[in-house]
């Protein structure tokens, strides 16, 4: 039986005040990812969303608002990050793989 995941389109604004970096993003001992909500927060804010729906949400969903920001502001000159461009090289290698495959933190 195939499952059926409706999937909500929402309209972001990040803050002019905000900077990916603000996010603090990095990788703990154990290959999970941490980060500083209070950007998130602010974002939430910003564009009228409940912040409960990724703080308390499938964590797919404060993932693609991490990454969507990060490719964002790179196509708009912003610097690099490290602990990003590894995340999302974990999710294309899962994407060519079908599932999970390797520890967080070693794509």
């Amino acid at each position: 039986m195939e499952e059926v995941v409706k999937m909500k389109l929402v309209r972001v604004r990040i803050p002019d005040s905000l900077q990916f970096s603000d996010l603090q993003l990095t990788r703990d001992a154990d290959g999970m990812v941490s980060f500083d909500w209070s950007p998130i927060e602010q974002i939430c804010t910003a564009s009228a969303l409940d912040v409960t729906d990724f703080r308390d949400g499938p964590e797919d969903n404060v993932a693609g608002l991490i990454i969507q920001w990060y490719q964002m502001q790179r196509q708009y000159g912003g610097p690099t990050d490290p602990v990003a461009e590894d995340i999302i090289a974990e999710t294309r290698l899962e994407d060519e793989r079908g599932s999970p495959s390797h520890t967080p933190g070693r794509a």
